[in-house]
This record gives structure tokens, sequence and C-alpha cells, in this order.
């Protein structure tokens, strides 16, 4: 035991001296009221991603008049985690949700530890510290409350803001206790509320700035401002490790309203620029207007012949023979060489984009003693560090203000906007705000992976899967920092191994993949082709063995011998059960129309997905999606729901449309006329269903993703009797 961790035989909890506290620390009065820092004790911050090595801060302040203020650690980029985190606070402190205000934290490690948002990992990292936050604060506030009353705690109870005297029924305000409570000392382990007492988790929360949204008034990372900025706007060489030839700016330069053009070499770490030629004007049009007239030739480098047609054809060949193998059980070429019956079918998809509403914008002042940053960003910290790498700065002395993102899916955990933002301030001398254009955005990116699986199953004469082969090839995120990996490593191959099936005889391998593009996170990660090689190969097999596919399904979670799955299989089989339910699986529907199912697990969450859908000739059409969800405790339903939705429309925009084609190298897409999101006429209906479960919460943001493909496609064989195994589906559908 920590030596600063003190219980009671009965659990309750115990106070510290404030010069040991590791709780909360910093306990200060501040202009009458209370201000906590609150540190979470028992996680190391180390920059990794599993719980274990985050220590994630936040910070709470009282005002005197009761008014508080919640500042959340983690990005809001439309997920609804500042409403989560700061209702989870409020939760335990028994605040006045109408009195709350959340606020976006500054970059700052040292008092919020991680601030990485990604992996869908906020709210399964910070749910119980934040509660301990909230109680603590609640503790300090009561015990403050009994010493103006003179009589015990017990006597005392907090509720929506006030302490209340138990036998007086008198109340003092949370304001009113702030000075008394500043100087007590903290609790070190303070009870939790029971479920059964919750008011706002597990409740439909409001969003606590919707009202902000709606008036215009939310502060995006694009409409930050400062006196005396200017605009600029930037065209980067068209091809992965190209450079600057030869350039001949007085077009640019001719125009009216533009100061500068600045060429920025490239900056080759993680998140560092590739290289572009930016102009700097009075204003963000002038800017990219002025970028068209720049006369430019670019020497195209080594990966100018990439061409994604040739690549995915060179992927499935590469994952229909043998391959580095990565992970094995049991004796496989014994169960495929006594199989009654071998089925096998390879999948491919495309490389994606994120193409966020907002594209990438920064504002970056780079003065004498500091560098200033207003950014819509999710990882603060990788901006402090490639921007002290950069300029030979100390990292404290890079202030990062995260701002609000106008939507992001991973593309916004890298900095080369800002670090490009950064350069051209420090060669102007003035704030400058860089704002890409969309086009700009989507050619160059971070794109989600290119990638071919292929599966071989054995079966015995019941229709029992005996055996499972699984090659995947893809280039993966590991070339984004050693772009020498020819294979996707064990680590990012390993959610086949781990998946709940359990199959006793298996082996998993990697196929060649080199990279010839940036590969980075994007919404679901490889939960998208993992999902949907393991959702639509299911499907086939229960084909094959003639069953339906919820039967066949839990058959083969059934057969799982492996102990230590049995929670996945029992969750995963509930998400299944409750979404074959709902959505009324398996009943007869018109000529044209379908159902398919398909479950997966990931980010530690369980969702099931039923699709209905009308299919004639290649005019597919989604009637109605049932989402079957297993996060453990649901904070937010409201917020739960949404983000369900809206995997839902990344899910069918991904499956149906949307496909990064490169051709010499270079881009082809440049918005959304031939990159086509989602529009609201597609939008089907959408019944999502949450699992009660008194589990603390998991991923949610991502889960969503990617059952929904494998569950089209599966819908689509049903209504047509046609099978397909690439993505997106509508450009390969005859």
């Amino acid at each position: 035991m920590k030596p600063w961790l003190k219980h009671t035989e009965a659990g309750k909890s115990v106070v510290v001296d404030s010069s040991r506290r590791s709780f909360l620390k910093a306990a200060s009065l501040t202009s009458g009221g209370l201000m906590m820092g609150i540190t979470l004790p028992g996680f190391a911050a180390s920059g990794a991603a599993s719980a274990q090595e985050y220590s994630p801060n936040a910070y709470l302040k009282i005002a005197a008049n009761g008014d508080t203020t919640i500042y959340v650690g983690r990005c809001e980029m439309g997920q609804g985690i500042s409403t989560a985190l700061g209702s989870v606070v409020a939760e335990e402190l028994e605040a006045d949700w109408s009195r709350v205000t959340v606020l976006q934290a500054d970059g700052d490690e040292d008092k919020y530890g991680s601030q990485a948002t990604g992996g869908s990992a906020s709210m399964r990292v910070m749910y119980t510290r934040m509660r301990e936050a909230g109680a603590a604060a609640k503790e300090m506030l009561v015990l403050a409350a009994a010493k103006a009353w003179q009589v015990s705690v017990d006597d005392c109870v907090a509720e929506n803001h006030y302490v209340l005297n138990k036998a007086t029924k008198a109340k003092l305000g949370f304001g009113e206790l702030t000075k008394v409570a500043a100087t007590l000392p903290v609790p070190e382990k303070p009870q939790l509320k029971e479920k059964a007492d919750f008011r706002y988790i597990g409740s439909d929360l409001k969003r606590h700035d919707v009202d902000l949204v709606i008036r215009g008034q939310r502060v995006y990372g694009a409409d930050a401002s400062v006196p005396g900025m200017k605009y600029a706007a930037i065209v980067h060489c068209p091809v992965l490790g190209g450079k600057l030839k030869s350039l001949d700016d007085s077009g640019a330069k001719a125009m009216k309203g533009v100061s500068h053009v600045v060429t920025i070499d490239r900056y080759d770490v993680p998140y560092g620029s590739v290289g572009g030629v930016a102009v700097v004007a009075d204003n963000t049009w002038t800017a990219q207007q002025a970028v068209k007239q720049l006369k430019i030739e670019w020497d195209l480098g080594p990966n100018k012949d990439y061409d994604t047609d040739k690549y995915r054809q060179q992927l499935v060949a590469n994952v229909e023979k043998p391959a580095k193998v990565m992970a094995e059980r049991g004796d496989l070429d014994a169960a495929l060489a006594a199989a009654n019956k071998t089925v096998s079918a390879t999948y491919t998809g495309g490389h994606l984009c994120h193409a966020p509403i907002e594209p990438n914008a920064s504002l970056v002042w780079v003065k004498p003693d500091q560098i200033e940053v207003w950014a819509s960003t999710q990882s603060p910290a990788d901006i402090q560090k490639v921007l002290a790498d950069y300029f030979k700065r100390d990292k404290k002395d890079v202030i990062v203000h995260v701002m609000i993102s106008g939507g992001a899916f991973g593309r916004k955990f890298k900095c080369d906007y800002v670090h490009e933002a950064a350069v051209l301030s420090a060669q102007t001398g003035l704030p400058i705000q860089l704002t890409w254009s969309r086009e700009e955005d989507m050619r160059t990116g971070y794109y989600h992976s290119i990638s071919a699986q292929h599966i071989e199953a054995a079966m015995d004469e019941s229709g029992q899967v005996t055996g499972w082969l699984h090659r995947a090839a893809f280039p993966s995120i590991a070339t984004l920092f050693d772009p020498s990996h020819p294979y996707a490593p064990k680590g990012h191959v390993k959610d086949i191994a781990e998946h709940p099936f359990g199959i006793v005889n298996f082996r998993s391998e990697s196929g060649e993949a080199p990279a010839h593009t940036r590969i980075g996170w994007y919404r679901a990660v490889y939960a998208i082709f993992y999902g949907f090689a393991f959702g639509s190969f299911a499907d086939e097999l229960a084909h094959a063995a003639g069953k339906d596919t919820v039967t066949f399904l839990n058959q083969v979670y059934d057969n799982n011998g492996n102990p230590k799955q049995a929670e996945q299989v029992a969750r995963s089989k509930a998400a299944l059960a409750l979404a074959a339910e709902k959505s009324g699986f398996g009943r007869q529907l018109p000529a044209g129309e379908g159902m398919g199912i398909a479950v997966h697990y990931s980010f530690q969450s369980y969702v099931a997905m039923a699709v209905h859908v009308k299919v004639d000739g290649s005019d597919i059409e989604v009637l109605s999606v049932d989402c079957a969800v297993d996060c453990g405790q649901v904070v937010n339903k409201d917020g739960a729901t949404a983000q369900m939705e809206g995997a839902v429309v990344m899910g069918m925009g991904l499956a149906l449309h949307t496909e990064i084609h490169f051709k010499d190298g270079a881009v082809t897409n440049s918005n959304y006329h031939d990159y086509p999101v989602m529009r609201i006429p597609d939008m089907p209906q959408v019944r999502v269903h949450f699992i009660d479960s008194d589990h603390e919460p998991t991923g949610l943001g991502e889960p969503g993703v990617g059952p929904f493909a494998p569950a089209l496609a599966n819908a689509i064989f049903a209504a047509t009797g046609k099978r397909y195994r690439d993505l997106p589906l509508k450009p390969r559908m005859t």
C-alpha cells in the first residue's frame, strides 16, 4: 500500500494532513472561493495508452457565489466528453447542473497528465477518478457546514448545491462554505454514491454547451483571433517524400493584401510538416486565392508511382499465400486436413481520410519568451513536444490553448498544421492563423490503412468451426514512426488472435505491406476492417452450415474453450441477442429487402448491429438500424445515443461510398463531391439499445463503427443473394 493511503476498518473515508495529500492538492482560497487542483493517485504519467499508465487530472473551482467551474482535460470535438466528464464530477459533488460551467483546459501534462483524446479511453480512464474528485470536494463542504453548525458530519447532507442540516432543515450554499472548506484537510478516499442514487450518471443530460452551439457562440479552432494577426494558406507536395524543385511566386506576391510567401521545409519527425509553400495575407480568402497563383514544380520522390488499385491487388496476392506467423494455437493444419468442408474468402478496404467539417486550423504566435498556440487538437502535449524540439525551447514555454474542434476523428491528434503556423509566425514575427483548404486537408492527410484479409475455416459435419486461418496485410500506423516496417507488427494484429470466437485451432499471419503514404488513427482504427472480415465471414459460414446467423454465432461463441474469454463471450452474445430481438431479425421480409446482423468487440465494448435494407439493382436504401450496446455504465444516454447514431453515419459512409484513391503517388480526391459523406436524406431510422451494466464505462466513440459494414453486406446478401467483400460496396456493385 502506498504510504499516503489510509482506510478505516469500515471502509469509510479518512482525511490526511495537507502536507501529505496526493489525492487533492493545492487547496487554497482564491477570490473568496474554493480552488482545488485535483491530482488523482496511483497512475504515473508516461504517455502510454493504457489506464495503468495515465495520471489524469482536473480542476474544480467553486466561486464565493456558488457558481462552479469544471475544467476538462480531454478535447471536446463533438463527442460530448466535456458534458460527460463534467457531469461525473457534478454527480458526486451533488452540484446543481444549471450552476456548473464546463471549460476546456489548456495543455498541461503536469496538471492533467496525458490529455491525448483518442482510443475511446477518456471516460474509461477517468470515470472513477473524476467521481472521487467530486466526492472529495463534497466531503470538504459537508465538513465545513458541520463546523459552522457545530454538529456531526453525519447530521449533514449535500443536496443540489447546498448542505442541509438533517435535524433543523437549515441549509448553507456551497459558495457560503468555500472559505472554511478551503482550510480543511482533504479526504484521501471519499465515499462514492451507489448507482441507485445517481441523478446525472445514466440520465439523458442536456449538453452543457448546447445553447452556445445553437447561438453560434462556441469558439472553434478556426475562430481563434488575436490583435494584429495575419492569415495563411498552404500547398504541399502532393506525394509523400517529395520536395520543392522550383517556385515562381510573382503572381501571388502581386496580389493586394499578400505580405509574405514562405517556403516551409520538411520536418522529418512524426507530426511535423511534410514541407510546402505558404502565403500570408490580410485574410484567409486572399491567402487561399494567392496560393493558386503559385507556379510550383515538385520533385515527387520515391512514392511517385503509388497507385491504390494496383496496391490493393498486391495486398490480396500477399494474403492469399503463406505470410509471417503472428500467433497460433492448437493444430490448424490437422483441422484443415480433417475438415468435412473448408470455406475461404478475401476482404479488402481502401484508404479513408477523416474529412472533418472544420479543416486543420491553428493560430500560433512565436514570441521571444514563449510560443502561444490556439488549436483544435487531440494531443496538446504533442504540439508542445514538436514545437519545443523545432525551436529548441523548453516545453513549458509552449502554451497550448485547446480549442473546441469541429470534428477530428483522429486527424487532429497530429500537429503538422500547428508546426507550419509556428514556422510562419517565426519568419514573419506576427501571430499567424493557418487554415488548410478542404482540398489540402484531403490530399495531405494521415490515412486509414488500405487492407486485405484472407480467412480460411475448417468445418465438421455438424457445421462447427474447427479451424481458422486469418491473414491480414495493411500498412500499419507503426510506419509513421518507422517507415521501414514491411509488415504490420504483432501488436497491430493481436485483435485477430484475441477475438472472442476463440477458435481452438487457429493461426494469424501478417502479409507484406510497406507504406507509401502517412498512416494514422481514424475513428475505430483497425476495428473497421477486422469487424468487416469477422462479421462478413461469420455470415458466410452460417450460410455454408445451413443455419441462421444468430444461431451460428452463438454456436461459435459457445465453442470457445478459453476461460479467460468467458466474459467477452457472454457479453457478445447478450448484445447479439438484444439486436436480434429489437430488430425482429429472422422475420419474413418483402422481395428485395433483407436484414443482416454482426457483432464486434473493440475498445473493451460490445456492439451488435442489425441492418434492414432495400436493394434495387445498385440502389441500396438502408431502412433501419438497431444497435445493441454494452459499454459498461452509460454516463449520459443522450450523448451515448448520439455517438452510436454518428457511428452509423460514419460506418454507412465508409461502407457505401468513401475511399481515398492514389494515382501517380498523389490523392485524386479533393472534396465532398468525390469523397461523398452521408447526406441527411440518406439517414436511416436508428434505434439504440443499451444493456444495463454495473461495469465501469468502456469505449463508446469508436466501437459502433466496426459492426455496421458487415451487417450491411450481410443484409444485401439476404436481399439479393450476392456477396460483396470489398469496401466501399457501391463502386464495385454490378
